[in-house]
């Protein structure tokens, strides 16, 4: 199954359960529902600290596995509970076992799918191709997928460097002594976890606003006043009181956060059921580059006010590309601007009046 062969790869399992979860989201639901799954990093990214607080004056072996323990957990319960895409079986035609995950998340919701999902139910085909890697560069894709790729590099370089310059910000003596010396920095643990808790902050305002303000102008003016915060960050250390640095700390923090998270949702909106888990893990995989650069950029062996003005220039550039991305918000799944045909298709409505994820016909309605 996709599942099966996709979460072998790190980046794919990271991807394939986020992207199914969007597949069984209604539309007006769909951006706040899946920023909400954020809050388990930001309970990671607390854990970080905390872990390193208890362990790495002991041992940095000890650290890295308490960090490795987590993600093995959440691989068996991947496996073990993440259901099958429908739209991927509908694709290849197991409309049986479609219906079949579909029933079963809606006894799980406490739909009656006796009711909802009855034996005259017939699920529309999911008219796809089959599509790989080299498809991402192939004419239909090419332009979204360099406009996804730049933004995930820029994102992540944005994130995770923002995440390096406070520490070094706080704890300069720290790791300057212990580089000289061969030991293990004496970290200010309580200010990286208020930083980290910045997180929150960005993600509560995220979730009320991204289903009214749009994922376009949330990820570009996060990623534009991330880049400015931490642009004075950088240019006010040494000079300005701890408060005025924790303060810029915080919010840049918080706009990365806001930015990175909607740019997660616009991703697996904006992308087709074909393409939809390969273009999300080849983006994330590009985003994996940037965090892999981050650390050389922002080494001590470069000084603040350079790498505060080279990040400024990344979130710019970050902006910008994420600026050209299609809007997605209050449209179905793979339905965008970028698609040849301008008609966006309407999701269809249940008996209640609620929004389904999926489209389906019965014996006694036609089509729309």
């Amino acid at each position: 199954s996709v599942i099966h062969r996709r979460t072998i790869i790190r980046v794919g399992g990271l991807t394939v359960p986020f992207d199914i979860f969007a597949e069984f989201l209604p539309t007006s639901h769909r951006g706040k529902h899946l920023l909400v799954i954020e809050y388990f990093w930001t309970a990671g990214s607390l854990m970080t600290p905390l872990f390193a607080y208890l362990t790495l004056d002991v041992s940095w072996r000890l650290f890295v596995i308490l960090c490795a323990v987590p993600c093995i957990i959440s691989g068996f319960l991947g496996i073990c509970l993440v259901p099958e895409s429908p739209r991927w079986l509908i694709s290849v035609g197991q409309h049986d076992r479609a219906l079949a995950v579909i029933r079963n998340a809606a006894a799980v919701n406490g739909v009656n799918p006796d009711i909802q999902f009855h034996k005259n139910v017939k699920l529309k085909d999911e008219h796809v191709q089959e599509s790989g890697f080299r498809d991402l560069l192939s004419r239909k894709w090419r332009k979204l997928t360099l406009l996804l790729w730049t933004t995930w590099i820029g994102y992540a370089i944005g994130y995770y460097g923002t995440i390096l310059t406070v520490t070094r910000v706080f704890d300069a003596d720290a790791v300057e002594g212990a580089e000289s010396s061969g030991g293990t920095p004496n970290f200010d643990y309580k200010a990286i976890f208020i930083s980290a808790s910045a997180e929150i902050l960005g993600l509560f305002v995220v979730i009320q606003t991204v289903d009214s303000f749009g994922r376009v102008p949330t990820q570009a003016l996060s990623y534009i006043f991330g880049g400015i915060l931490l642009f004075s960050l950088a240019m006010s250390a040494g000079t300005a009181n701890a408060t005025v640095l924790t303060i810029l700390a915080f919010f840049a923090r918080a706009f990365e956060m806001m930015g990175s998270c909607v740019t997660w949702v616009s991703t697996a909106e904006i992308l087709t059921t074909e393409i939809r888990t390969t273009g999300h893990s080849a983006a994330n995989a590009m985003g994996r580059t940037g965090a892999f650069m981050s650390p050389y950029l922002v080494g001590s062996g470069n000084s603040l006010k350079f790498v505060g003005s080279v990040m400024l220039v990344i979130h710019l550039v970050t902006a910008v590309t994420a600026y050209h991305l299609p809007e997605s918000k209050g449209r179905g799944l793979g339905h965008t601007s970028l698609e040849d045909d301008d008609e966006v298709n309407r999701e269809e409505e249940d008996e209640t009046g609620n929004e389904m994820s999926f489209r389906y016909d019965t014996p006694e309605t036609k089509p729309v």
